[in-house]
């Protein structure tokens, strides 16, 4: 869109059988567009510094003022999460006008096959691929590589960028499913944290959730699979395999100070009759069976302070381990990607390589939850348009 407003000629080849379609599915169909407040501190990078350039030059507010240019009714979530009121094809549709307006011609069910280096006078690039019509070659100045990473492969996400990445000589940095679900594996197991999972499949509650000195709060989501939810999405970035992951289940309360007084105050209630007046009824029964067992029918009252203290730490400090995440099938993004030292941050452009671009979640450059990664395509969308 900015390279065609600059007047250049630019042509769009789409994968997949129509464009957006990550747009369309994102937000549960409302697409969570930008943020109000976005800075490099919601992005993981190599180089937390990369994506100043970009987000400076195209911030949430030029977006967010194509938006209302448009009319398109918007509402404000939660961490300032910025959600169309009616559809994602809004945001679509009003992209697609701002190419048409342009000039820009798409090209769908258009799948690359090679890309090489040229040395013509009026072209750098050519490309081999395949359309509706059979196998072709183009010719073209500037070559932006806009081709997303391996999550949600039925969305069309492959990869294809960090191959021609590579066979330009440049670093991919280590690749991993990123915002994505966890699992576990203990099904073995009869009090296992899978069986946990499973009997509390659909229940929801706000934690926080600590990994790797970083932590979200957010609502936990229990699955027949394992955790999701916003705070398991969030975190899942900062978590590797083997690490463990520590949830604190109130995150408002102090529990050792709150079992030790229901002691004293409610010494012949029930440790679970407490407990269900601030967590579900259905979790506690799960936790009562894991952690004082032997105890279910045992007043407070004759609860040792140690007993409890245990209890209240593991409260505030429940420690799990994940076995795996659900992998790139159901990942909102890829972490890593093409290194950040290959490209100007400024434009996006390869520096050894005159004319090809890298924009996007190809780059190692992965945003939180909550529109930024959506920010960051806007963003350095922007600044290769500017460019090329």
């Amino acid at each position: 869109m900015t390279a065609a407003q600059r007047g250049q000629r630019v042509l769009v080849l789409e994968k997949a059988n129509k464009v957006g379609k990550k747009i369309l599915m994102s937000g549960g169909g409302r697409c969570n567009f930008t943020n109000h407040f976005v800075s490099a501190e919601n992005y993981i990078s190599d180089n937390r510094h990369f994506c100043k350039a970009a987000l400076k030059r195209y911030s949430q507010w030029d977006f967010i003022g194509m938006v209302e240019r448009y009319a398109i009714p918007y509402e404000e979530r939660k961490h300032s999460q910025l959600f169309c009121l009616n559809s994602a094809k809004d945001i679509l549709e009003m992209l697609l006008n701002e190419c048409e307006q342009a000039g820009v011609e798409i090209r769908c069910k258009a799948e690359a096959k090679q890309v090489q280096a040229i040395d013509q006078h009026s072209a750098r690039y050519q490309i081999k691929l395949v359309d509706e019509n059979g196998a072709a070659t183009l010719t073209c100045r500037s070559l932006v590589v806009a081709t997303g990473g391996l999550s949600i492969p039925t969305l069309g996400g492959s990869d294809l960028g960090y191959q021609i990445a590579r066979q330009f000589g440049l670093e991919v940095t280590p690749l991993q499913a990123g915002l994505v679900p966890f699992m576990f594996s203990d099904s073995d197991k009869k009090l296992s944290m899978k069986s946990l999972c499973e009997t509390l499949s659909g229940l929801a509650l706000e934690v926080e959730m600590h990994c790797n000195n970083t932590y979200f709060r957010e609502n936990l989501l229990f699955t027949h699979r394992g955790m999701s939810g916003p705070v398991v999405l969030q975190i899942s970035n900062y978590w590797h395999p083997g690490d463990t992951v520590s949830i604190n289940l109130l995150p408002d309360t102090n529990a050792e100070q709150l079992l030790l007084t229901a002691k004293q105050q409610q010494g012949k209630s029930l440790l679970r009759t407490v407990l269900s007046q601030h967590l579900s009824k259905g979790l506690v029964g799960e936790l009562q069976q894991r952690w004082w067992p032997e105890q279910a029918d045992t007043a407070l009252a004759e609860f040792s302070d140690k007993a409890l203290i245990n209890i209240a730490q593991q409260l505030n400090d429940w420690q799990i381990k994940p076995s795996s995440t659900e992998g790139y099938r159901t990942a909102e993004v890829t972490l890593g990607g093409v290194h950040t030292k290959a490209l100007s941050s400024k434009t996006l452009e390869v520096t050894s390589q005159p004319g090809l671009f890298f924009i996007g979640e190809v780059v190692d450059v992965t945003g939180w939850l909550g529109g930024f990664n959506f920010q960051w395509a806007w963003s350095s969308g922007y600044s290769a348009g500017l460019a090329v």
